[in-house]
């Protein structure tokens, strides 16, 4: 870190080509008491980056084109970060457009990380202004010259990314999470390159999700390889990753051919390629359906997954053959295993399901035992154990599942067609956020929970699991199934001890 003594615009100049030396001036690396006390700098495939950059602005009539696929970890966000604030604060009147995969990611992992540098900086806070969808100079003739915008991107609307130009100056154009970032978009966005003596830096970063699409078409053997340099890093290769974490999942996921391994860790693209498991427009009908007719022998199904404290939420979802939505799901934070359990008993004596199908990993074998010494009748579901569903009273014979939670959605992508859900946007994005490849064997394995909310950490999966507990197994169909209506006895019996002291009183 320099001297806040120092000439402060001399040193600003002086780092204008160099976005590492700005990198390393800039923030308290190594300082104590600081976050940064026990790091001395960016990752070395980040400084890689940065020489890169330096070396490339030389030649003021060759845009800097840079597309980094990697697995996770590997502090892409902080990487993004760094090259924003060097960009624009070392070049007077800098021009750029951040945008992402989606909007929400824009929010909540690029610019909420571009933020925490922001602060910590020494000088950033006197100079400059930082919003929730800008960073401008806070000189009032400059506000609008001088800054840096998200740009969350439409494909229906193009045209609104025309007109980043910026000649002689600065222009800066950074995709993240790039393989979901349509072609329209690309196209739009290059209309940027055509400034002359104007220095233009267009980044691009993210999981190689997919085989088509401009962000493969970077890297070897795609139609803009000699255009762009292009790198994949491996996850193992950066120092802050957990080493032991990313070998057990790639044990879990039968080695290093598996397309999630070569997406999430190895930064390679995928042999077959990530497909989203579910379809936009299927969800959607179903959250906008009226209640579809269900019998009243039709089975209830309660499912529930279990978390008991954290950001996690304990969910009971109940669904009657295609209507998931009559009957209120319930979402608790922060209770015991006791107390859920005097919950789902609590909903046992309302609506009497027929079936109770309890996530039994973790701390969800204590509320299955808990409940089964209640007298409740409880099937324990193991995300991780053999399908023993598939083709039994779903849509899905033929099909082949990795394991029984990739059968359970499998089951939830079938019942959609004519089903209904509750309008709830964050369990859409859930849905969205599910991904798919195969295995070995061929068979459909989804990316793992932990790997969807590095990708979509506001998404709903614990509402998404419990619904997926519901096609745990089969039910049969029964004139007293459950529902919101009085319920037959469960029990019938033939003894009557009034009539058997009635007729004791007639023969004394």
């Amino acid at each position: 870190m320099i001297d806040p003594l120092l000439d402060l615009h001399g040193w600003l100049a002086s780092v204008k080509d160099d976005p590492l030396a700005f990198t390393l001036g800039a923030y308290p690396w190594g300082k104590p008491g600081t976050v940064l006390e026990n790091f001395d700098g960016p990752m070395p495939w980040s400084r890689d980056l940065m020489i890169r950059i330096r070396d490339g602005l030389l030649d003021m009539n060759t845009a800097i084109q840079e597309a980094v696929a990697s697995g996770h970890g590997i502090a892409k966000s902080t990487t993004v970060a760094h090259i924003i604030l060097w960009a624009f604060c070392t070049f007077p009147d800098t021009r750029g457009v951040v945008t992402a995969n989606t909007e929400t990611q824009l929010k909540t992992k690029t610019w909420a990380e571009l933020g925490k540098w922001f602060n910590l900086s020494f000088f950033c806070r006197d100079y400059y202004t930082l919003t929730a969808t800008s960073l401008f100079s806070k000189d009032p003739t400059r506000a609008q010259t001088w800054r840096i915008d998200q740009a969350p991107w439409n494909r229906s609307n193009p045209a609104a990314w025309q007109g980043l130009h910026n000649q002689g100056k600065r222009c800066l154009i950074i995709f993240d999470e790039a393989s979901e970032i349509p072609d329209v978009i690309w196209e739009t966005a290059g209309g940027a390159l055509t400034d002359i003596d104007t220095q233009i830096i267009w980044l691009v970063f993210g999981n190689p999700t997919v085989n088509i699409g401009r962000f493969r078409d970077c890297f070897d053997g795609g139609r803009f390889s000699q255009i762009w340099h292009h790198q994949q890093i491996d996850s193992r290769a950066v120092p802050i990753t957990n080493k032991a974490y990313i070998e057990r999942e790639i044990q879990a996921y039968g080695g290093l051919d598996n397309d999630i391994v070569r997406v999430r860790f190895l930064g390679q693209f995928p042999l077959k390629g990530l497909l989203e498991f579910f379809s936009a427009f299927e969800i959607d009908e179903a959250m906008s359906r009226d209640i579809p007719y269900t019998d009243r022998s039709t089975p209830l199904a309660l499912g529930v997954d279990v978390a008991r404290f954290g950001r996690n939420n304990s969910v009971l979802f109940p669904r009657k053959g295609r209507d998931a939505k009559t009957i209120d799901r319930r979402v608790y934070n922060g209770i015991s295993t006791t107390e859920l359990t005097n919950r789902i008993l609590d909903f046992h004596s309302t609506y009497r399901p027929d079936g109770i199908f309890i996530d039994g990993g973790g701390v969800g074998g204590g509320v299955v035992d808990q409940c089964r010494n209640r007298r409740l009748f409880v099937i324990e579901v193991q995300f991780g154990g053999k399908d023993d569903i598939t083709g039994i009273s779903t849509d899905t014979s033929g099909e082949r599942y990795a394991n029984k939670r990739a059968a359970m959605y499998g089951a939830i992508r079938s019942w959609l067609k004519g089903a209904a859900l509750p309008n709830d946007p964050a369990l859409k994005e859930a849905m969205l956020a599910i991904r798919y490849g195969f295995n070995s064997k061929d068979e459909i394995q989804l990316v793992s929970k932990e790997d969807i909310l590095e990708d979509a950490p506001n998404a709903d999966l614990d509402s998404l699991d419990a619904l997926a507990c519901t096609f745990g197994g089969p039910l049969a169909l029964n004139v007293g199934a459950g529902g919101d209506y009085p319920q037959e006895d469960l029990v019938v019996t033939e003894w009557n001890p009034l009539e058997i002291l009635a007729k004791e009183m007639e023969s004394a």
